[in-house]
């Protein structure tokens, strides 16, 4: 599989790794969104934050 490829989990063919709908089989990646990324890091440090100070 090329650097700038990934696998359709349907299919299991190989489609480019930017594709939001595999072309074989019509499959939907999930595209997660930036903001959620973000706000899973930051509630994160804020638990560990929270740990460190209260102990």
């Amino acid at each position: 599989m090329a650097d700038k490829q990934k696998e359709c989990p349907a299919c299991a063919l190989d489609v480019e790794a930017t594709a939001e709908v595999c072309p074989y089989c019509g499959y939907e990646f999930p595209v997660q969104k930036r903001g959620v990324k973000l706000a899973a890091v930051l509630m994160v440090l804020l638990a560990l934050g929270w740990l460190v100070i209260g102990c």
